[in-house]
């Protein structure tokens, strides 16, 4: 289990008794973050930030961005020396607060002035409170710009670009970790699917608890298959009862129509992430699921549904199989902290060393959010994977130049400063 029982709020009542009074954990994990109206994402009342209820990479400043505009520099400049018409498309799925999509825009106008003409940035957000707070973040960032020309941007959904595929890079930043989860619980020597449901009190009052059933023949032929590709212990042998997990069953739909909504390009994935002999270890008994809300992290999960974000980390050999078998192929994967040294990160230190005295107090920030960004003990240990548009029928991407994140640092890491 993860967490304890908790009251559950009259919307949610509503939806449980709709429901028969039983769900998958996924389909709460679906209404607590999703739901138009008092969903945590759906109704856009989760912030994301310094100030709000998680940070991102790319909300403690702009270094996180100019770093990943290296690499879309690299791949945009491919694209478009191989597609010489076509416009090239920055497709980010689930921007969240839109401060990459801002940052992104100003790094590829200095980077990318003569292709500017050529570019576009598609936002794809399925809440529609996080993509009003998106559109008013981006017209505030274009006021700001005064004269330098616009970068044209539109929102729009994944089915609507399969209907009209483009070419570029897709990005998914710490995205993935949010699907609503499968949670598998080890009982009696079987692996039973978790359900969250509706106990009934006095006077209308009801709470959330937890339960179990048999996982669905469907889900397990899915998982069969994909524990068989990749050759996963599930569950681990030394594994007993009570033990818990995550199974990403959504990812495997999210990679096929993510590609099929790209002609050709890169597929960017960023996200927290384990191999499997560490995810499906008999040690991690209650699983990666967590929820945050006011920056601090809970396993209290059915606590104030709507209200917090809920999160579970994936496993590397899963993402990488449904992936593969859904229309991409991976090019390499690595942590954040080495992406980011063979993107310059250690020239950024350097080149905070050049700021005037007066600029201390950015300085220190900046140097601050650059340590969080590779500290093993914060956001170092995301992955980032490169994935390349696979369909032989469709013009490919692959060159003989490798991707520059995936490259060996070139700069002098020695001088990086460590933490305090």
């Amino acid at each position: 289990m993860t967490g304890p029982a908790a009251p559950c709020p009259l919307w949610l009542h509503q939806r449980f008794e709709q429901s028969g009074g039983s769900v998958p954990f996924s389909q709460f994990m679906a209404w607590a973050l999703h739901d138009p109206e008092h969903g945590a994402y759906g109704s856009g009342q989760l912030k994301i930030g310094k100030g709000g209820d998680f940070v991102t990479s790319a909300t403690l400043g702009p270094d996180f961005s100019a770093l990943m505009g290296v690499q879309l520099v690299q791949w945009l400049r491919t694209l478009a020396h191989h597609h010489p018409t076509e416009t090239l498309s920055i497709v980010e799925v689930g921007p969240g607060e839109a401060e990459l999509s801002c940052d992104l825009i100003d790094h590829l106008a200095e980077h990318l002035p003569d292709l500017m003409d050529r570019l576009e940035l598609v936002l794809v957000e399925i809440n529609p409170g996080m993509e009003q707070r998106q559109r008013n973040r981006l017209e505030r960032h274009q006021d700001s710009r005064n004269s330098q020309p616009p970068l044209p941007h539109r929102w729009t959904s994944l089915l609507d670009l399969k209907a009209c595929p483009v070419i570029g890079v897709l990005i998914a930043h710490e995205l993935l970790d949010a699907f609503p989860v499968e949670r598998l619980e080890l009982i009696d020597g079987q692996l039973q699917r978790q359900t969250v449901h509706l106990h009934q009190q006095h006077a209308g009052v009801a709470d959330l608890h937890w339960g179990t059933e048999p996982i669905p023949q469907t889900l397990q032929e899915r998982i069969n298959t994909t524990v068989s590709a990749t050759q996963i212990a599930l569950p681990p042998p030394d594994a007993e009862d009570g033990w818990t997990t995550e199974w990403h069953d959504a990812c495997a739909s999210w990679f096929a129509e993510a590609s099929e909504a790209l002609v050709a390009g890169h597929l960017l994935v960023v996200d927290y992430a384990l191999e499997a002999h560490r995810y499906y270890s008999a040690r991690r008994r209650e699983g990666t699921l967590m929820a945050y809300r006011n920056q601090r992290a809970s396993h209290s999960v059915l606590l104030d549904a709507g209200q917090q974000d809920l999160t579970a980390h994936l496993c590397l050999e899963t993402m990488v199989h449904q992936a593969t078998t859904n229309g991409w192929s991976l090019e390499g994967q690595c942590r954040q902290g080495e992406a980011l040294l063979a993107l310059g990160l250690a020239e950024r230190f350097s080149s905070l060393q050049q700021l005037q005295s007066t600029q201390l107090a950015e300085v220190l920030q900046r140097r601050e959010a650059l340590l969080r960004l590779v500290d093993p003990a914060c956001l170092g240990e995301f992955r980032w994977l490169s994935f390349l548009r696979s369909n032989p029928m469709l013009p490919s991407t692959k060159t003989k130049e490798r991707s520059q994140f995936l490259q060996e640092p070139s700069g002098a890491i020695a001088s990086m400063p460590s933490r305090p």
